[in-house]
């Protein structure tokens, strides 16, 4: 019997592999995420020079949902995403490849809420636009045409975790909070008004994912990475971050691992909304 059904994409692609997929009649959808948490604004990148054919997506507004006690960026409402990726071209049975600056970090959450709402052909150009620009690779400041797409959104295709899910994982499996350490043990939180961790997670700073390049490390590399931790694939793992972003990538890079793991959409910003939840800070 034919599976009706296209089968997963790989993760991740490089810059040849990219450029001979533009050359397909039609290519995938391209998306430009370029974003910083502190600015300046991506589309002020994208505007510069971008990939050709690439639409840019603004991930405060396209890929999250207004900013509150449910975290800083939460899962979009489904109306909303899926008009915000019709607009940007996106159909559900057209490959879409997305890339941001190098590390792959709003990239990832780009992959990750597309998986989430149902898209099953979704990549991430390992590098981004780095990547591409040093292969001296074209690069345009015209901003394409776009026919809009048909994408539906069908939420739950991946698993999360809320704030009591996230402390029961810590006590059962393995929790990773994928900040920088000093945010991690409570030394200095830059972003939110509460500093330290939730109790029993461990820290896994997302930057251990990828090189000075910006890409991904080898999955070989990435399951030893994780194993350490203790995330493993016969483990239930879960990740969170300052608001769901770079726990994104982590979820990524678990991917790549072979460790499926569940995302804490709203993650640190999210649990300390709820002054009950307690507040840990060091090490441990």
């Amino acid at each position: 019997m034919t599976n009706a059904n296209p089968p997963l994409a790989h993760p991740l692609l490089d810059v040849p592999a990219l450029a001979g997929l533009l050359r397909d009649d039609p290519p995938p959808v391209l998306l430009d995420v370029r974003w910083r948490l502190a600015g300046p604004p991506g589309v002020e990148s994208y505007r510069r020079g971008h990939l050709p054919g690439a639409v840019f997506v603004d991930l405060d507004r396209d890929v999250a949902g207004p900013p509150g006690p449910a975290g800083r960026h939460p899962l979009p409402e489904p109306a909303a995403f899926e008009a915000a990726m019709r607009r940007a071209g996106v159909s559900g049975d057209r490959p879409v490849v997305v890339y941001d600056d190098a590390d792959s970090t709003a990239a990832a959450r780009l992959w990750w809420t597309l998986r989430y709402f149902g898209h099953e052909r979704v990549r991430v150009l390992d590098g981004g636009f780095r990547a591409w620009s040093e292969a001296g690779r074209p690069v345009t400041a015209e901003e394409p045409e776009v026919e809009p797409g048909d994408f539906r959104a069908r939420p739950a295709s991946l698993p999360v975790l809320d704030a009591a899910g996230a402390a029961a994982l810590a006590g059962t499996g393995t929790l990773l909070d994928a900040r920088a350490p000093e945010r991690f043990r409570g030394e200095t939180e830059p972003v939110d008004p509460v500093a330290g961790h939730i109790p029993g997670a461990r820290n896994a700073p997302t930057l251990g994912n990828v090189g000075a390049d910006g890409r991904f490390l080898s999955p070989a590399l990435l399951r030893e990475r994780f194993a350490g931790l203790g995330a493993t694939g016969g483990a239930e793992v879960g990740v969170y971050c300052g608001s769901g972003v770079t726990a994104a990538h982590e979820v990524l890079a678990l991917t790549l691992a072979g460790v499926p793991a569940a995302l804490y959409v709203g993650s640190w910003s999210n649990w300390i909304a709820d002054p009950a939840n307690p507040v840990a800070t060091g090490d441990a």
